[in-house]
């Protein structure tokens, strides 16, 4: 089979394809037929990992020391690419019960990657569901991370009909879901995110929308009962003048400062700050496929490319333009 592998650090010429045995599953796995893989933030961190400064990487530094561990410090120890995928089930093991040749599927395989792949084995209690009928393989394949990630980070909080909220980042992965599930709860959403980007989060239901250039404080804005703040770029000294009385800064990415930040407020404060990681649960594709099927959720690809262009894929997110999914089209020939 063919695979995206890289050897080494650096832009998207690292990348390359590369011939590989085709995996035979074990008695407790699925053997998945890839037919579309999302590009996402993840696969661009992975690919350059080697090059990001300590700023650059939006999580306390003691986390990046463990994550150059996992990844490799000079060089990937992990050489291929890909968390997303939707595809079909090829063969099954022997012991597995809930899937059959040929059922379409789609899923997440977090930092084992490995989806960049004509094939791939998971574990059939792995974050695997029935791909939503309504979608193609390439919309499929753009849900699971960020619509898995919004869910994470939206259960932090308990958002009621009527509250308002303001995302920032609204315009990626995660924040495009978690616009779109806040609206499908009944808040009121604020988007902030480039102006060239305005048109898209209005098409995802945004209420208003702000530039991230200006300022937020700069746009006569309301207050917000949350703020969902996707890489934690702003700053504590803007947010409490957005926050109502017992409002909530809501971070998915966080220096350490942040974190102490946020221990303050759980000690001393009415408005509340949450660092908060997303947990990765089989059941989210579940509630993502539901609520597609209710209309609630819609996935935008932007741009397709096929797995032999991966190098071009890469930069074309890189542009920052894109506006929705970046996907590798899995099948060639």
């Amino acid at each position: 089979m063919k695979t995206v592998y890289y050897q080494q650090y650096g832009s998207p010429e690292v990348l390359q394809l590369k011939e590989m045995p085709k995996p035979v599953p074990n008695a407790d796995e699925v053997l998945v037929k890839v037919h579309a893989a999302n590009v996402n933030y993840g696969d661009i961190t992975a690919r350059n990992f080697g090059n990001i400064s300590a700023a650059e990487f939006n999580m306390p530094d003691i986390l990046r020391f463990f994550a150059r561990l996992s990844f490799g410090w000079k060089k990937p120890k992990r050489n291929l690419l890909g968390s997303e995928f939707s595809g079909e089930i090829e063969s099954v093991g022997a012991n597995v019960t809930h899937f059959k040749p040929g059922d379409p599927v789609f899923g997440y395989t977090g930092m084992n990657m490995c989806t960049h792949s004509e094939y791939l084995c998971l574990k059939e209690n792995a974050i695997i569901g029935a791909k939503p009928s309504q979608l193609s393989h390439h919309e499929a394949a753009a849900l699971p991370y960020g619509g898995i990630m919004a869910l994470g980070l939206l259960r932090k909080f308990a958002l009621r009909p009527g509250q308002k909220v303001l995302i920032n980042g609204a315009s990626g992965g995660i924040g495009s879901f978690a616009l779109q599930i806040a609206k499908h709860q009944g808040a009121e959403v604020t988007a902030v995110c480039s102006p060239a980007k305005a048109d898209y989060v209005k098409s995802l239901g945004a209420d208003f929308v702000f530039d991230y250039n200006k300022g937020i404080l700069a746009q006569n804005p309301q207050q917000y009962d949350l703020i969902l703040d996707v890489l934690g770029k702003l700053k504590w000294a803007e947010v409490q003048n957005l926050l109502t009385e017992k409002g909530v800064w809501l971070l998915g990415s966080f220096k350490t400062g942040k974190l102490l930040r946020m221990l303050w407020s759980n000690f001393f404060g009415k408005q509340k700050v949450i660092c908060a990681f997303a947990n990765e649960k089989p059941e989210d594709l579940k509630t993502l496929r539901e609520l597609v099927e209710k209309k609630a959720v819609k996935v935008i690809v932007d741009k397709v490319f096929p797995m032999n262009q991966v190098i071009e894929a890469h930069a074309h997110y890189e542009t920052k333009t894109h506006k929705g999914n970046v996907i590798l089209e899995m099948v060639l020939g």
